[in-house]
């Protein structure tokens, strides 16, 4: 039996495919983004073991609580792939991940990503930290570490994915939820971006495969390309909603993601009470209209998939409403009343869109 002869010189780890050399590149690139989103609680820097954050600033808190979330971006992903474009869609990580811990009236405190690759291109894996780093100073958070894993064999060399991690503080008496709504609460819509980073997977299989329209093809009721459209950033909220439990009563939010509107305002109504939102409150941008018409998809399937237009609930007393339409105003966040907290009463439990959307 013969044997396979031995490489000369032996195996190595840059033979199996991983490049450490670029990986410490790739560090060097991306430390003047990670400089940028820090707070002062954050001690030390890149490179080390584990990020460090200086908890002596939670002895302010009478009864602090951490928050914490952790997520992905989905196969949003594959579109920055094809389309060659890597510093944006850390703005959709931070937003994935941070908007569901503000959620509950935590304010947002640090986050660590996780970045693996099918080949460590060093400027590509700098370009996804920029943009979360950028992020990360949109929602008011420090970068405070992370990791990039080089899977070769497991991933084509232009292939990768992204998730992250957060946390945040909240004081025990602030926190936000279910127990705090009552009937006659106004639901407050925040207005999404776009597509945000859920749903994708229908997306591209309505848009690229079953209608095979290309990225870099105009789309005239989008008013740009379609691969622009589909990697416009998640609007992040973070700031927004800490902003609103400054100047005003709030008893919970909602971030509208995977599961559509309906859905993940259930999550946060009580089981004694009902969410009836207004779908004539509001116009869905065309991609919506777009996804719907050239897949021929149902409008319950799109609103169980998609934002709809709607990236973030604030469900506030109707004392509150003036103000909280204000502040949102003031920090450029198109924001509009889109419902009411109602009895339970013939209503099954959750929430439920009624009417039709405005055109």
């Amino acid at each position: 039996m013969s044997e396979k002869p031995i490489a000369e010189g032996g195996a190595s780890y840059a033979a199996a495919g991983v490049d450490i050399e670029a990986g410490d590149r790739a560090v060097e690139l991306m430390k003047e983004w990670v400089k940028k989103a820090q707070r002062p609680e954050v001690l030390g820097g890149l490179g080390g073991f584990a990020g460090l954050f200086d908890a002596s600033a939670l002895k302010n808190y009478e009864r602090p609580l951490l928050a914490s979330a952790t997520d992905g971006v989905g196969t949003k992903v594959d579109i920055a792939r094809q389309l060659g474009v890597y510093d944006s869609i850390g703005h959709d990580l931070v937003a994935m991940v941070m908007d569901d811990i503000v959620v509950c009236g935590a304010e947002p405190l640090f986050m660590t990503d996780y970045i693996c690759v099918g080949k460590v291109h060093p400027e590509r894996v700098a370009a996804i930290v920029k943009g979360i780093a950028e992020g990360c100073v949109l929602a008011g958070c420090a970068l405070v570490g992370g990791e990039t894993a080089e899977h070769p064999g497991l991933l084509g060399e232009d292939d990768f994915d992204v998730a992250g991690a957060g946390t945040g503080v909240v004081e025990a008496d602030r926190l936000l939820g279910a127990d705090r709504i009552r009937t006659g609460d106004a639901v407050i819509a925040m207005a999404s971006s776009g597509l945000h980073s859920n749903g994708y997977s229908l997306v591209r299989h309505v848009l690229l495969n079953q209608a095979g329209l290309a990225l870099d093809a105009h789309i005239e009721d989008l008013g740009r390309t379609l691969g622009e459209e589909l990697l416009e950033p998640t609007k992040i909220y973070s700031l927004d909603c800490l902003a609103l439990m400054r100047t005003t009563e709030v008893h919970a939010f909602s971030h509208i993601t995977g599961g559509g509107l309906a859905a993940n305002l259930a999550r946060v109504v009580p089981d004694e009470l009902h969410a009836i939102v207004d779908r004539s409150t509001w116009t869905p941008a065309p991609i919506f209209d777009l996804v719907g018409r050239t897949g021929s998809v149902e409008r319950l399937e799109l609103e169980k998939t998609l934002n709809m237009g709607v990236g973030m609930i604030a469900i506030v007393p109707q004392e509150s409403v003036d103000v909280a339409l204000t502040t949102l105003a003031d920090r450029e966040v198109d924001a509009w009343v889109a419902g009411e907290i109602t009895d339970r009463g013939e209503h099954p439990t959750g929430a439920a869109l009624i009417g039709d959307y405005a055109s």
